[in-house]
């Protein structure tokens, strides 16, 4: 009875006695890196991520002005290094002159690089073209650890080049969706606070598509995650990883670490 229920709800389950515990697998997407006691989008706050146990690490990618790729969220320089500069009017040599918060901007083969074999990478994607995102990657031996989060059309570039890869648009709402699965072949969807509705969900989880959902202020703790997980999600970014990841095992959705 029970594993029939389990079936139907998409979950597998392991038996103890009378009871049971689920497996679901729910991967913990850590927003930025580890960004609350490290700089965002550094290497530092990767590594951290990586150490609690998350699978992926979000970063944002943006273009200097003389073609190279480097992380950060802000379109400018201002909040993060206290200099006021825009990143696609600066080269990388200026970027990289810069500190944010004591540690160097990365770029994003460093941050490849650094993923390879640790964790995957969750690319939300600022200012970049498909084809340096596409070389990048390949370039890092990451395509088979990365989600390519951006718009439609750059998704649209990077799909048609390399259709076995997860591109990962924003879902909006379920007409906007049906039309993305469509047009890209998702396999998987991004949800924010603003789409995480009901009707939009029910579309994804019909066409087998994944759902990675922010769970980012107010609803970045235990109430939010669960929440997230009893209505679809397969990945929760956040902003407190470690946190989710223990969660996660005190509630058996995914084995504790070794």
């Amino acid at each position: 009875m029970f594993k029939a229920i389990a079936a139907i709800l998409g979950i597998s389950a392991v038996f103890s006695g009378s009871g049971f515990s689920q497996t679901k697998n729910i991967a913990v997407i850590a927003h930025r890196g580890e960004h609350l006691s490290h700089p965002e989008n550094t290497i530092e706050a990767f590594a951290a991520a990586a150490e609690a146990g998350a699978d992926y690490f979000e970063l944002d990618v943006r273009t200097t002005s003389d073609g190279k790729l480097v992380l950060m969220h802000d379109a400018t320089t201002d909040r993060m290094t206290g200099v006021k500069g825009e990143i696609k009017s600066m080269t990388f040599d200026e970027v990289r002159g810069l500190k944010a918060g004591g540690s160097r901007i990365p770029s994003f083969d460093e941050a490849l690089a650094f993923a390879r074999g640790r964790i995957g990478v969750y690319v939300d994607s600022k200012n970049i073209s498909s084809a340096d995102v596409i070389d990048a990657i390949e370039r890092n031996g990451m395509q088979d650890r990365v989600v390519i989060y951006g718009n439609p059309k750059y998704l649209g570039e990077v799909a048609a080049a390399r259709p076995m890869w997860k591109v990962m648009p924003e879902a909006h709402n379920p007409a906007t969706l049906r039309g993305l699965i469509d047009s890209l072949h998702l396999k998987v969807a991004a949800f924010d606070a603003g789409d995480f509705k009901e009707e939009t969900i029910a579309v994804a989880t019909a066409a087998g598509v994944d759902i990675y959902v922010d769970r980012l202020g107010a609803a970045d703790n235990p109430a939010g995650w669960q929440d997230a997980i009893d209505r679809g999600a397969a990945g929760i970014q956040t902003d407190h990883p470690a946190e989710l990841v223990d969660y996660l095992v005190s509630r058996k959705y995914r084995a504790a670490r070794r």
